[in-house]
């Protein structure tokens, strides 16, 4: 859990202590900033501070020319010894062909471990929705690397970033400290899939016998970006556990957060899922998919030409209740869910409950090559439907999963109440590159203890898990 900090004479336990020889270098009018003492820890919410809006990165920047070693013939992707590779950045993911950009997250990914959120198709919806744009916040700032032949070597999902939103890995505090010492924390870049708390690689590279290479002199590119445009720092989040250990190699700070995931044993249909339950928590479900019958409601499982206009129309004003019921922002325009729904097709699941035919709720799903990916819901704001919100995000999923014999499904961040439903603890994972040194040991320090309480938090509900003894 990000936290809010504030100033005293005693050192945190989790943060550790600022040397008191740090000077910020930008102190505000009519204030000195000399010395720094030791932050402690004093609220568990923060209001974040008004960020300026940051300087666009230049388009079709340059990021340099780099030299291959060792690459052989039968390692190009066409015909030739690719000898260098040119990085560049790119203002629009519109300007990297479809092809290119997903044969670059299919390689990184191989096939079995299909990603859907990393797709030309998804990324592009976010833009020509308006939903990832610079208005919002999030400027388009990807990274394309080719060799001297054109050919796309690699791809990174970039954005430059005025603020904090729409990211699930919370690092408030760290501009509030950032603030309060004088400093500016925004813009920052994050590399990401925007508003999708989903695992998956980050640095998109094609498969071939020098990727290893491209890996890196990406990665070196990305930290001298962050450099050349003085920005505070650069993230990457929900990285792939073997990307996540690469890059800690690399300087950044390693962070791990907590999901809760379904895991499919084989299971041939729910009732066989719910046998390997603890009986108290195989009935409670079975007592909350009863009631749905009872309400007389009836749910539908949607795919591809069957999802029409009025379902996303609908859907949409459902997930606008959500947001506005939450406090939260209405990230996806409409138009982004028409978007998908028209060029992903079969990878769009869109379960919906229907009252006397009329469409009352809706659960949006990707449908990924071993996973499903539970990602936004909304429900009709005139009534409330009782455990209508497990049914349609949570068991609707699961039969899902077992009719397309997928192993997971990833439900989105954050809710306790998915363990009783079966839904368990896994870790993600987050990378964080910061320019200050200061800044930087004193946020390592605290990653170091916030790492071992989510470890400590994960096997206590391990332990306490719903399901019978020996099922793993």
């Amino acid at each position: 859990m990000a936290v809010a900090m504030s100033y005293c004479c005693k050192p945190s336990p989790f943060l550790g202590r600022y040397p008191t020889h740090f000077h910020s270098g930008k102190s505000k009018p009519g204030r000195v900033v000399t010395a720094l003492q030791a932050p402690r820890i004093s609220a568990l919410f923060w209001g974040a501070n008004k960020s300026p809006e940051p300087k666009q990165i230049d388009t079709n920047l340059s990021l340099g020319d780099f030299t291959l070693t060792g690459s052989g013939p039968e390692g190009g992707i066409s015909e030739g010894k690719p000898s260098k590779i040119s990085l560049s950045v790119i203002s629009s993911i519109s300007e990297v062909s479809s092809t290119e950009w997903d044969a670059c997250s299919l390689d990184a990914t191989g096939p079995d471990k299909y990603n859907p959120f990393l797709t030309h198709a998804f990324l592009s919806s976010l833009e020509e929705s308006a939903s990832a744009v610079k208005e919002t916040g999030w400027i388009p700032s990807h990274i394309i690397a080719k060799d001297e032949n054109e050919n796309t070597l690699g791809v990174v999902p970039l954005y430059l970033k005025s603020h904090s939103y729409g990211e699930f890995v919370f690092d408030h505090s760290w501009a509030d400290a950032y603030y309060s010492f004088g400093s500016r924390y925004y813009p920052k870049l994050q590399c990401c899939v925007p508003f999708t708390p989903v695992t998956g690689p980050r640095i998109l590279v094609r498969n071939t016998l020098f990727k290893d290479q491209v890996f890196d002199i990406i990665v070196s590119a990305l930290k001298d970006l962050t450099a050349k445009y003085q920005l505070s720092s650069l993230h990457i989040t929900f990285p792939s556990e073997k990307e996540w250990d690469r890059l800690s190699e690399k300087g950044f700070l390693q962070r791990i957060g907590m999901q809760y995931h379904w895991k499919n044993r084989n299971y041939k249909n729910f009732d066989e899922f719910l046998m390997d339950m603890k009986q108290s928590k195989r009935k409670n479900i079975r007592q909350e998919r009863k009631k749905i019958l009872q309400q007389n409601l009836t749910m539908k499982r949607l795919r591809g030409d069957e999802i029409k206009a009025r379902h996303w129309d609908s859907f949409y004003n459902f997930y606008r209740n959500t947001t506005d019921n939450k406090w939260g922002t209405p990230y996806m325009t409409r138009e982004f869910f028409h978007n998908i729904g028209s060029k992903m097709g079969d990878q769009v699941l869109l379960v919906v409950a229907e009252e006397g035919g009329e469409l009352v709720a809706g659960a949006l799903n990707l449908i990924g090559g071993d996973t499903l990916f539970g990602r936004l819901w909304g429900c009709h704001p005139r009534a409330y439907y009782p455990n209508l919100h497990f049914e349609a995000c949570y068991y609707q999923a699961i039969e899902a999963a077992i009719e397309l014999n997928l192993s997971t499904v990833e439900a989105g961040a954050q809710g306790e109440h998915k363990i009783q439903r079966g839904y368990m603890p896994v870790a993600t994972y987050s990378c964080h590159y910061l320019m200050n040194q200061s800044f930087r040991k004193a946020i390592e320090d605290f990653l170091v203890r916030e790492s071992t309480q989510v470890k400590r938090v994960m096997k206590l509900l391990h332990d306490s898990g719903p399901f019978k003894e020996g099922v793993h």
